[in-house]
């Protein structure tokens, strides 16, 4: 479930790593990947993971923090450390921010929100929205959507049925709400309990809708409400 920024931390002190990635744990937006204090085990491995950003400390042996954000291709880097003066360096690597030691979680959560800025300027079009789960802050990407209904506990919450079969509880939003947050050419809403991503219909007749996804062995069959066939079939036909 795609539903984090997920990150990489780098610090080849112990202690500092394992504080690190606690702070990192407490941050919503966050998912750990892995932690690393081998700037060379790092450097292996980085091609077989998957990451959106890079926390790092700059001076380390063998290789420093700046040489290392060289070699990143362009992914997000915050760095972490104790010197001032690799400040000016860091920047003109277009680092998103550098934290000095030791570091504050607020501090922390700052240098995030900044990450999920650049990451909107980059895409200008949107592709994930923050919203709040009953786990905490979640990034909920578009394209990981299949389906949202009510949740079955509490009708002011929604369950949102991802594409790998997982799911997540949105907390206290309405489906107006919700319509707001997600591409108009994307998402429909079909009845009084429920919005679907249109890509996920196989086919449908006056009153229901047959999808893609499968449940117990069995594809997800929806109804289709009178009052919302309209904007359904003018969706379907763009």
């Amino acid at each position: 479930m795609n539903t984090k920024l997920k990150c990489l931390l780098l610090d080849d002190e112990l202690p500092g790593l394992t504080y690190l990635k606690m702070l990192c744990e407490q941050i919503p937006e966050l998912e750990v990947v892995k932690a690393f204090n081998n700037p060379d085990v790092f450097l292996s491995e980085i091609p077989e993971l998957d990451f959106d950003l890079c926390i790092l400390d700059i001076e380390m042996p063998m290789i420093s923090g700046i040489e290392v954000a060289n070699l990143l291709q362009g992914k997000l880097i915050i760095f972490a450390t104790a010197y001032k003066e690799f400040a000016l360096e860091a920047f003109e690597l277009d680092a998103v921010d550098y934290l000095q030691k030791p570091i504050k979680k607020e501090r922390l959560q700052m240098a995030v929100q900044k990450v999920l800025k650049r990451i909107q300027q980059v895409n200008p079009t949107k592709k994930f929205v923050q919203l709040q789960a009953d786990k905490g802050k979640i990034l909920l990407y578009f394209d990981k959507i299949n389906y949202i209904k009510t949740a079955s506990i509490d009708s002011r919450d929604k369950e949102v049925l991802l594409e790998d079969g997982s799911t997540v509880i949105l907390k206290n939003i309405s489906f107006e709400k919700l319509l707001e947050s997600l591409p108009t050419s994307d998402f429909c809403r079909i009845n009084k309990h429920e919005i679907i991503k249109l890509s996920i219909v196989q086919f449908f007749s006056a009153d229901l809708i047959t999808t893609n996804c499968t449940l117990k062995e069995k594809n997800l069959v929806l109804t289709l409400g009178n009052s919302f066939k309209k904007d359904f079939l003018s969706k379907l036909t763009l």
